[in-house]
This record gives structure tokens, sequence and C-alpha cells, in this order.
């Protein structure tokens, strides 16, 4: 079993040395890293200069002015480059414990049905931590029940056939973790969440969440966006969706 890391990062300077020794330094040898980074304007380069040997690094401008599409495009152009049969996504501003990927391979070991495995992160904001809580039902509570996009792993035949779909084109407010939970845990059903502590997940000023406060216009946007999406999906599936009323607020307060 061979693990790629997929890093997406844009002007993560000031993480992402921390992010790549941590998958360096994986008790688990059999990986590689693939980053790709949005052009960034920071020190990035600089330091990712010092990792030539030992990643994959690639650079692409940004093709929209959406930072989650730019994120799904930045990873899908990773995963293209990717050998690996189970693939990890993380951003660069986060990282992981020295044992994800040995738990992971024993996990997706014991469970050869399961295509997604889930681990529950550590939220970290500035020097305060706090473990990541969720609720099991995605449909009934639809945000935000989602685990972040470095708490995602995928069995490479999984994310390809998730990656033809052509929503991940639509919907610009929405990142990847949120597509994939809802792909994974409602459509797919074979999945598993583990609550080791195998990430860190960094809340930062400039995350494409950061300037998106609760209950401000730009949430009840991002919120009806995503009743869109589960409702397109769960239309072109077969499935009733049943968040009507959620749906309409949603829809008279992104207004």
């Amino acid at each position: 079993m061979k693990f790629s890391i997929l890093i997406s990062s844009y002007n993560k300077g000031k993480y992402i040395k921390k992010c790549l020794d941590s998958c360096l330094a994986q008790k688990e040898k059999n990986y590689e890293i693939i980053l790709y980074d949005n052009n960034s304007t920071d020190k990035t380069s600089k330091i990712l200069d010092q990792y030539k040997s030992k990643i994959k690094f690639f650079k692409k401008k940004r093709i929209t002015n959406s930072p989650a599409l730019n994120q799904i495009d930045l990873i899908l152009n990773a995963f293209k480059k990717s050998k690996g049969s189970i693939v990890c996504l993380l951003d660069g501003d986060d990282f992981l414990d020295k044992n994800k990927l040995s738990i992971l391979k024993k996990n997706f070991n014991n469970n050869p049905k399961i295509n997604t495995i889930f681990d529950l992160p550590i939220e970290q904001y500035r020097s305060y931590k706090k473990k990541f809580k969720i609720k099991n039902k995605l449909q009934k509570n639809i945000w935000p029940t989602i685990i972040p996009t470095s708490g995602i792993s995928c069995r490479k035949k999984f994310f390809k056939k998730f990656s033809k779909k052509t929503f991940l084109k639509n919907f610009k407010h929405l990142e990847i973790d949120f597509r994939l939970n809802v792909y994974s845990r409602i459509l797919d059903n074979k999945y598993l969440i583990l609550n080791n502590d195998l990430t860190t997940y960094r809340k930062v000023n400039n995350g494409i969440m950061s300037d998106i406060n609760k209950f401000s216009k730009k949430w009840w946007i991002k919120r009806f966006e995503a009743h869109k999406f589960m409702k397109d999906l769960f239309f072109k599936n077969g499935l009733k969706y049943n968040n009507k009323f959620d749906f309409l607020i949603s829809k008279l307060l992104s207004k």
C-alpha cells in the first residue's frame, strides 16, 4: 500500500515547513508528497526549494476568483500526478501526527470494502486547541458538520471516480471537503470515522473560511449553495431531499 499525500497551498509560507516536516516524519515510509501551489506571493517558494529532493512541487496560477474552486483545481492536478493506492488530502497550513499513515494502513487493510476514512482532527487557533466534534446525520445538520480536508483519505479508485464528477466545476463557495463528505457519507456510504488525533487543523486568518462569520450574509450564501449542491446530487441519484425548511430559510437570508 503506497500513500500519496496531496497538498494544496496558497501563501502558507508561515506554516508550510511544519506541514512538510510532519509528512516526512511519518513512521510508514511508503509514500509520496505532491504539492501544488497557487502561485504564492509570500516566502513559500523559498521554503519549498529546501525540499526539492523530497517532494514533488508544482506551481499553478489561479483559474478563477473563487478560492474554493482554485483549491479543488490544485488537488485534482496533484491527483493526476499521484501513484499511490491511497490518497491523503492536506492543506498547506495543517500538519499530521507521525502515526497517521500507519493507522490508516491498518484500517484500510482491515476494511477492504471501505473507500474513505475520515479522522477527527485537533482544531488549533494560535495556542488554543480543542478536539473536533461532528454530528453524524449530515443531511439534517448540513452546516457545519463536515470533516475538514486534511482529515480525509480515500482509495485511489474511489477518488478517481469522484474527480470525474461535473459538480466539481460548479458551486464556487464550496470546498472539496464538503463535496467529499456528502459524496462519501451519503451516496457511497462506505466510510469510517476514526476518533484518533491524526491531524491538526489550523484556523488561520487567510483561510478560505476566515472571512465568513456565522450568520453573516456570506455564511447564508454558502449555506444555501450547500443546500443546492445536496439537492441536485440527491435528485440525480434518485434520493429524496428532506431538508426543505432549512433550504427555504437559507434561500431567503442569502438574498
